[in-house]
């Protein structure tokens, strides 16, 4: 079976105008504006380890930023040549990370995580140009995970669960709440990477899954629950579909990261093509349920020889300074030999 690491490597060789602001005056023109992050960072912010027996001894990959305490957290998987597991770093800066360890750590006795546990997001304010702070429910952090049945990278289909933690550091695992199986044809080979978010009195849970068979397609869905118990499917799954033959999301629509900016939603998601790349892409709505895809690559992978001449994707946002940062996972060199780690853009020059 080829696995979703491999298919990437394989598949690349009221008020008048005038008296507007300028600044709103350029947002009414232009709404994208705001999502746009064109400064790269030309380095890796974050990388395997390169340290055998470590967690992330291969690779780091799926990013996700938030500020506490004065600092800023990344957490991230790591890849072992065994599976997936999920640390944390720190930072002043947001450039310079230290690592702190592992956060959710899998358990050779469990049959869920025995091999894999992916932490995806931690619930967290929605808006685009907030600094990312944690929300808490009844007193406590909740956090989304994946975890796939087998050994190796992305192998099976995998489940998606809930935990919970009174520090972000230490975490609780709650059970699985989403499977598979009980969804629709598109997402019946397996689930991907959630997000967990909050509007009003409901808890959304956006979520990217694929189709069974090969070659497959992977896109976006909802689902939503009252009490983070009783999920149920969004009747109009998928939210993102595959784009046309040629589209930058035709084969993926992937990774989903949902903020607010001026009454209006923006999802963040990466696509994959048919030539072979992994782009960041926007998707626009005045609702969590009805989206419009922005015509328009956020983040492009780079030159030849550069940190991601494969793939740009896997997006996490964060707003400081006066600038959007966002992050996503970065790839170069030639599958299964690539190089895979975190890397930023953000709106204004470095």
């Amino acid at each position: 079976m080829i696995d979703r690491r491999s298919l990437l490597g394989a598949t690349m060789a009221g008020t008048g105008a005038l008296l507007l602001p300028d600044a709103a005056r350029a947002m009414a023109a232009d709404p994208v504006a705001p999502y746009r992050t064109p400064y790269k960072y030309p380095k890796l912010i974050l990388g395997g380890s390169g340290i055998p027996g470590s967690f992330d001894e291969k690779a780091v990959d799926c990013p996700f930023v938030f500020s506490a305490n004065g600092k800023f957290y990344l957490t991230h998987v790591g890849f072992d040549g065994i599976g997936y597991q999920t640390g944390i770093c720190e930072s002043d800066d947001l450039i310079n990370w230290r690592r702190l360890g592992v956060i959710m750590a899998r358990d050779p006795n469990d049959p869920i995580t025995r091999y894999n546990i992916a932490c995806a997001s931690i619930l967290r304010e929605n808006d685009l140009q907030s600094p990312g702070r944690l929300l808490k429910v009844d007193g406590r952090y909740v956090a989304v995970w994946h975890a796939y049945p087998s050994p190796g990278y992305e192998e099976g289909p995998a489940v998606i669960g809930i935990a919970w933690s009174d520090d972000f550091m230490n975490w609780e695992r709650g059970p699985v709440i989403l499977r598979a199986e009980d969804g629709a044809d598109w997402e019946r080979g397996g689930l991907y990477k959630p997000t967990i978010m909050k509007d009003g009195d409901t808890f959304y849970l956006f979520y990217n899954a694929k189709t069974t068979g090969q070659p497959w397609h992977e896109q976006t869905g909802i689902a939503t629950s009252k009490d983070l118990k009783t999920w149920t499917r969004h009747p109009g799954n998928p939210v993102i579909p595959n784009g046309p033959n040629g589209a930058p999301d035709a084969r993926f629509a992937s990774d989903p990261v949902l903020v607010k900016h001026r009454g209006r939603w923006g999802m963040f998601y990466f696509g994959l093509a048919y030539d072979g790349h992994a782009r960041e892409l926007l998707a626009m709505g005045d609702s969590l349920t009805s989206f419009k895809k922005v015509d328009e690559v956020l983040i492009d992978v780079g030159p030849p020889g550069s940190i991601d001449e494969k793939y740009a994707h896997k997006p996490a946002v964060i707003y400081h300074d006066g600038a959007l940062y966002h992050f996503y996972c970065a790839v170069s060199g030639k599958w299964p030999n690539d190089v895979r780690g975190l890397a930023v853009a953000r709106s204004k020059p470095w």
